[in-house]
């Protein structure tokens, strides 16, 4: 096991590169299932989640090529196969295995999913979705059975707006036997990228990217070559971080339009945000203003962004009140923050800050993947070292994050845990 330290204080300057979305390669793996040739996902972020899936493709009969860029996804050989627990347990999304093996087999067992803890998560969307096209859902012993002896499209309104439940049944659907409407359908841009791979493979899908998608089924999917959308979450990392310690940080490979909730925010804030094409250029100032945030769907502000924005209004003159209305557990980094001398305290939903203050460098757990996040740019931001254990987390979404930090002048790098440290971890 590994640690992660920091010592705080240093500008960043220079350009980094976004690299592909991590919330759209754990929907594109699995859709790959439904072609009956290879798939080439162009652009893949090098995160463990993106490994963990190909492990599972490869555990059920496909083949998965990854070079840390792009993979090749041959699904030919695939058989419905159960997946109870294992490496399903390692990630939330494996659940898209459940659409996907369906809209192929019209069979699937897959184990409850892992993830991060962010509290109440449920699947109930899904399921009323896969029912509505004939599938009857069984939970036998920890693992969920489904089984179809025939798709058929549906017209289907879902109660909540998930992205997870409108990609889900969209995989279900390309295979079905007629049209399929999906009502209150989330319209985040990895869902527009699902459906344009889908599209290439030969589905008939129109609307993606509003709240009603209709799917017209179709009897075979071909593989094909598809380039993946970046990663907002990522880039907006960056921006927060460049918002906190920035000289002068160059965010490339960005599709700024992704992005426009959290810049709104920081130029609120008093911070320099210039958009271009494909890049965006975040200054720092010396005194930043207080800003209450509430997270919305997209294109409201993102709740993968709560977190490490957090810590950046430690740095605001004022109150600021952050409010999650999508996960309720989404504050567990708060305690690690004030370790690191923040004056935040928690209120229901709600995060209330204080600023601004000098963080202190600490030592602190990753207690989920943003949170980690949260806890490195309040790193860069603190006086002396601080220490980050609990890396299995911030690996799952960020590609080479050490490398691209400290390439824009970040001192910052990873060191092997001793085995008194690990047994302290494991007991706290």
């Amino acid at each position: 096991m590994e640690k992660l330290k920091i010592i705080g204080g240093d500008p960043l300057n220079g350009t980094v590169r976004i690299s592909g979305a991590k919330n759209s390669a754990v929907a594109l793996i699995p859709a790959t299932i439904l072609a009956e040739s290879p798939v080439t996902i162009e652009g893949l972020p090098d995160i463990s989640d993106v490994r963990v899936l190909g492990e599972l493709i490869e555990e059920i009969g496909g083949t998965f090529h990854f070079d840390g860029k792009e993979a090749t996804i041959d699904p030919t050989n695939i058989v419905s196969m159960p997946l109870p627990n294992g490496k399903v347990k390692k990630l939330r999304a494996s659940y898209y295995l459940m659409g996907a093996m369906i809209g192929r087999f019209q069979k699937a067992v897959i184990g409850l999913p892992g993830g991060c803890h962010l509290g109440p998560r449920p699947i109930d969307q899904h399921i009323k979705g896969f029912e509505a096209l004939g599938v009857k859902v069984t939970n036998e012993q920890g693992a969920i059975y489904l089984r179809a002896d025939e798709l058929r499209g549906a017209r289907i309104y879902l109660d909540v707006v998930s992205v997870g439940a409108t990609i889900n049944i969209m995989l279900a659907a390309v295979r079905a036997k007629g049209r399929t409407i999906i009502e209150n359908a989330a319209k985040e841009p990895e869902i527009i990228d699902v459906a344009t791979l889908l599209s290439n493979m030969g589905a008939k899908i129109k609307g993606a990217g509003t709240d009603v998608i209709r799917i017209d089924g179709v009897d075979k999917l071909s593989g094909c070559r598809h380039s993946i959308i970046p990663d907002r979450i990522e880039a907006g990392t960056f921006m927060i971080a460049a918002a906190a310690m920035g000289k002068e940080v160059i965010v490339d490979n960005v599709i700024p339009q992704h992005v426009e909730s959290l810049t709104a925010k920081l130029r609120e804030m008093g911070v320099h945000v210039e958009a271009s094409d494909d890049q965006l250029l975040v200054k720092s100032v010396p005194s930043m203003k207080a800003v209450d945030v509430k997270t919305l769907v997209y294109p409201g502000f993102p709740t993968d962004l709560q977190q490490p924005f957090t810590a950046l209004l430690t740095k605001a003159s004022g109150t600021s009140v952050v409010t999650d209305t999508i996960y309720s557990a989404r504050f567990k980094h708060i305690d690690e923050l004030r370790r690191m001398n923040a004056n935040i305290k928690v209120e229901g939903r709600s995060a209330i800050v204080t600023g601004p203050v000098q963080l202190q460098g600490a030592k602190v757990k990753a207690s989920d993947l943003r949170a980690g996040a949260s806890l490195v740019i309040a790193g860069l931001m603190a006086e002396g070292v601080t220490e980050i254990t609990g890396l299995e987390h911030i690996d799952r979404g960020y590609s080479n994050l050490v490398e691209k930090l400290a390439g824009l002048g970040a001192t910052i790098w990873r060191e092997k845990m001793t085995d008194q440290e690990i047994e302290q971890m494991q007991n706290s």
